[in-house]
């Protein structure tokens, strides 16, 4: 009886949101909020190659996608915090715009470091388990016959929607008015291009960065139906790059891609789940070729989905280690400018050791 009142609880919250979310859907941001961008080519690699730093360049950081191992940012953010190495450009895709978002928004790293590691995010973020949901999914589809038509997914997002909005200060609601210019980077289903939401609502913003297809319905902005950007821009290193930024630090949270043996194959979803690291590399490979430093934890065994705090705190701490290990890069590619790159801007970036 419990478990079906749950049910019918949690399938009326849904009905719901899905309909305000039907609602309120049109009523997208201007179109000079979303800049198109594009998939790294050859050109782009030359140029990046060729092209002579200025004497105050600008530093970007570019925050990848990966569900869960998000908290493996965090770490990374920790010790970069603690060197005092700020940015110019914030870049982030899917978890990445949410916690590059955040961050630059002013909610404190122990904030959301405990938000990882309590499980809350991931929690918000799913809000209803993945069999629920699926055994919803066809109670959904009744109405239909009705002539209700949402767009196609499983959680509508209302809930994690308001949960972003929570966690946003209310000095920092709308994009434009964050400390270091930001980009959070989604794909548009209709055109098949990525394209970054650099103004409007960051709440907004987040989620549409962050509606993994099939899971989470798209998000509207005017034309648009914008979704996760990790599917074409994982590691958003030329969106940074678009942005202005002359140095690029890259934060790839991706499971490494290495020669497995066979019988890893005879596991029931192993060939899936394989395509799927497969593509993500595939994806991640050019642009991280584009970024001066690249920082990638050691995500091994934390799962995309999931809300275990063992496994937050494993990435946190991958996280810091893999930035540690960076530091003497990132020490070098800003030594030709007297180890610290003088104020330029209001979010000027130095670094003091």
């Amino acid at each position: 009886m419990k478990t079906r009142n749950l049910a019918h609880t949690v399938l009326a919250s849904l009905l719901a949101a899905s309909t305000l979310a039907l609602a309120t859907g049109s009523a997208g941001l201007a179109e000079d909020t979303l800049v198109p961008s594009s998939r790294v080519d050859p050109r782009d690699l030359q140029e990046s190659k060729s092209a002579a730093l200025p004497a105050h360049p600008k530093i970007g950081l570019a925050l990848g996608g990966g569900g869960a191992r998000g908290a493996a940012e965090v770490g990374v953010m920790e010790v970069l915090e603690r060197e005092g190495l700020k940015f110019d450009y914030i870049a982030g895709t899917s978890i990445g715009s949410i916690v590059g978002g955040l961050y630059d928004a002013g909610v404190p790293l122990s904030k959301l470091h405990e938000e990882f590691e309590s499980g809350r995010a991931m929690k918000h973020f799913m809000p209803v388990s993945l069999p629920m949901g699926i055994m919803l999914e066809p109670a959904m589809l009744c109405g239909r016959l009705f002539g209700f038509r949402s767009y196609d997914g499983l959680y509508p997002g209302i809930m994690f929607r308001k949960y972003l909005e929570k966690m946003t200060p209310a000095d920092a609601t709308e994009i434009q008015s964050l400390k270091t210019p930001y980009a959070a980077v989604c794909l548009n289903l209709v055109d098949g291009m990525p394209y970054m939401i650099r103004g409007g609502s960051l709440a907004k913003a987040m989620r549409a960065s962050s509606s993994v297809p099939g899971l989470r319905k798209p998000v509207q902005y005017g034309e648009k139906l914008l979704v996760d950007g990790g599917v074409v821009c994982n590691v958003p290193v030329k969106q940074c790059r678009q942005m202005g930024a002359d140095i690029v630090i890259a934060v790839n949270i991706d499971e490494p891609f290495s020669e497995v043996p066979l019988h890893t194959f005879r596991k029931l979803g192993s060939v899936t789940k394989r395509m799927i690291k497969w593509d993500l590399w595939s994806i991640d490979g050019p642009q991280e070729d584009l970024a001066d430093v690249v920082i990638h934890p050691d995500t091994t065994g934390v799962t995309l989905i999931t809300a275990s705090r063992k496994e937050a705190r494993r990435a946190i701490e991958a996280g810091r280690q893999a930035a540690e290990a960076a530091l003497p890069l990132i020490r070098e590619k800003l030594k030709g400018f007297g180890n610290s790159v003088e104020k330029t801007s209001a979010s000027s970036t130095e670094i003091t050791k």
